[in-house]
């Protein structure tokens, strides 16, 4: 090699300038990412010497304890990154330290510029792009670094102004020293967790992002001690005595890359606590490794407890990601879908595609495959749970299981997926929850619907006046109480090819009640009263849409129910309390034949049909029709007089 012993001084090419200008000021939104891109260096570099010295153990020099060291100085602002791993000949320095201003710049900054809709490989693989990163805090980097089996080492230095320098040094061993002079902004760091040269800070930082590096990351402690007497008592007035001490201050080890049979449960346990900042165990952990097309190692765990503002827009959740053990990402929200988002954990896999800045991976083909195994191995623990741990699985759903209806009402792809694990009470499990799948296999065969009723708790539902045949025969009703549950259960049409059925809104479908000899006879006190429905129809005018004889009416003297063409009346509530007030329900207002008031009302239908007490039987009527699904009249206060007025009047 030509012995180069005078000091160069190059010029950055004019993409490189920008592609500087660009790393400081807009892709690295967060600023201490540097330490985890030169750490990450330094780990592959010591991962390249590591298989070269498996064909040439001469590599090694001798020396296999393999490190990285951190050095802060306060006293020169500067932050010094070292480690032993296969360093680089001068020729090499040239080569990939300039590699982004050699190869290609001109059209990777336009693809970075394009980022919205570059594919992954097109903002991947730039060698030398996470050294940059170091400009962000800097006023100057300098790199030395030496190869095994060369002489000398490189200096290499720039400011980040266009120009480097470059010459030969000396240097004992091999391996990448790359030392940081801070900038005045980050000398003086207002904000301590950007204080790049407080210990603790950079011991947070390696905490946070590279705690699972395979190899040591150490760093320098001062020690102070007291010093001891003859008898080994502390002397108290004495100076103490300062000592240097060499921490390791990442664990080395992900316990993910552990077998299973190698970890306790109380270690997965202690890893979820401290990683999730949870304070109950979780309450299944699956862990997995895959080979193959995509290689990847999965940790999840599905909490005991959903946070108190889980259901909240602005809750944050989802999984981490690791690339060889090296953080990426904090809740990427894109590897399962939005109502597996209950799920904490962390994929880790040497295939994900990262862009520039290692911020944002990429929706790769990799990331999507991933994320449909992920899926399955989640759903496939929950259905193992309802089958064999049937309370636990229970605790779950009380905790989760509205992300999960919320799944199958949002998400058409996941229907199928989801239906088997809805749970449901009903009037045949009161003291538990049904599955869909219960509630079909008690059915009769005769039994064409599944009946559902909405309230607010089982006590407003079992009240329901609709509830009372099908009481009498014995007929399974589910019980929906969450807002979202009836979205889900339009969203599913049907089970098992059994439409679902409320029993507010509709014919009941029900043998008896339909047969030809009930609905003549239904038919036939129609007809007998037909001048009154219509009348009835006339007084709540703008109301109602229909009056019908009811024949799912037993004691109740009024129900009010929708048409099967129209949204129902509890949807109408829900709906508008999310201030979607233009949709309504199609009402129906139906009347017990069998019930006294329905006799009174024929007998001033008879006598005096345009009486005010006629008018205000029919809007009485109506009204305790409304509050008995829970609606408030428009007018309580006429609701009010007109019942003291009937009051006095009976009382006469």
């Amino acid at each position: 090699m030509t012995q180069r012993i005078n000091k160069e001084t190059r010029e950055f090419q004019a993409e490189t300038k920008q592609l500087l200008d660009l790393m400081i000021h807009s892709i690295y939104t967060n600023k201490e990412i540097f330490l985890r891109e030169l750490i990450s260096n330094a780990s592959d570099a010591i991962d390249k010497l590591r298989f070269q010295s498996l064909t040439n153990d001469d590599l090694l020099e001798g020396d296999n304890n393999f490190e990285i060291f951190i050095i802060p100085d306060e006293a020169t602002h500067t932050l010094t990154i070292s480690d032993n791993g296969i360093g680089m000949t001068y020729e090499e320095v040239v080569e990939n330290i300039g590699t982004i201003a050699k190869s290609g710049t001109k059209s990777f900054l336009e693809k970075l510029k394009e980022k919205e809709t570059a594919t992954d490989n097109e903002l991947i693989g730039q060698f030398g792009v996470g050294f940059y990163s170091a400009f962000m805090i800097s006023d100057k980097v300098t790199l030395i670094t030496r190869a095994p089996g060369q002489e000398k080492g490189v200096k290499w230095e720039s400011a980040g102004d266009g120009t480097y320098t470059i010459e030969e040094c000396d240097k004992e061993k091999r391996g990448t020293t790359i030392t940081i002079t801070l900038n005045e902004d980050f000398r003086n760091a207002s904000r301590p967790e950007e204080n790049f040269l407080q210990r603790y800070t950079i011991e947070n930082l390696i905490k946070k992002y590279s705690d699972y590096i395979r190899y040591p990351i150490k760093m320098n402690f001062i020690k102070e001690e007291q010093p001891l007497d003859s008898e080994g008592k502390k002397i108290e007035d004495a100076p103490a005595i300062q000592s240097v001490e060499i921490r390791t201050l990442n664990s080395m080890t992900p316990l993910w890359t552990k077998s299973k049979n190698e970890i306790t449960t109380e270690e997965y346990q202690h890893f979820y606590k401290d990683l999730f900042h949870d304070w109950e165990e979780p309450m299944e952990i699956i862990h997995s490794k895959a080979e193959g097309t995509v290689e990847y190692t999965t940790l999840l765990f599905i909490p005991s407890r959903a946070p108190f503002d889980f259901y909240s827009p602005n809750s944050t959740s989802g999984i981490r990601l690791y690339s060889k053990q090296i953080f990426i990402m904090d809740n990427c929200k894109d590897l399962l879908p939005e109502y597996l988002r209950f799920v904490r954990g962390l994929v880790d896999s040497p295939d994900f595609s990262l862009n520039i800045s290692r911020e944002i991976l990429q929706h790769s083909k990799q990331l999507k495959l991933i994320g449909k195994n992920l899926e399955k191995s989640v759903l496939k623990t929950l259905e193992n749970l309802l089958t064999k741990e049937r309370p636990k699985y229970e605790k779950f759903w009380k905790e989760f299981g509205r992300a999960l209806k919320i799944g199958a009402y949002t998400d058409y792809s996941s229907r199928d997926k989801l239906k088997d694990l809805l749970l449901f009470s009903s009037s045949h499990a009161t003291d538990t929850l049904t599955t869909l799948d219960d509630y079909t296999k008690r059915m009769p065969e005769n039994q064409k619907v599944i009946y559902y009723a909405t309230g607010k708790d089982q006590a407003s539902v079992e009240r329901l006046p609709q509830m009372e045949l099908l009481r009498e025969k014995n007929i399974e009703v589910l019980y929906l109480f969450d807002q979202v549950d009836e979205f889900t259960i339009d969203a599913l049409n049907e089970y098992k090819d059994k439409k679902f059925q409320s029993i507010s809104r509709g014919e009941l479908n029900l043998d008896d009640i339909d047969s030809p000899e009930a609905k003549k006879n239904t038919e036939a006190i129609l007809k007998e009263n037909e001048s009154l429905i219509q009348a009835v129809k006339e007084q709540l005018e703008g109301k109602i849409s229909d009056v019908k004889i009811s024949n799912r009416l037993k004691s109740s003297a009024v129900c009010l129910v929708s048409d099967d063409n129209g949204i129902s009346l509890s949807m109408e509530q829900i709906l508008s309390e999310m201030n979607q007030t233009m949709y309504k329900a199609n009402r129906i207002l139906e009347l017990n034949p069998n019930h006294d008031v329905f006799n009174t009302l024929q007998a001033l239908h008879e006598t005096a049909p345009n009486s005010d007490s006629f008018k205000d039987y029919c809007e009485l009527l109506y009204v305790q029709a409304l509050l008995i699904e829970g609606i408030l009249p428009e007018d309580p206060i006429s609701f009010a007089n007109k019942v003291a007025s009937l009051m006095a009047r009976t009382g006469k």
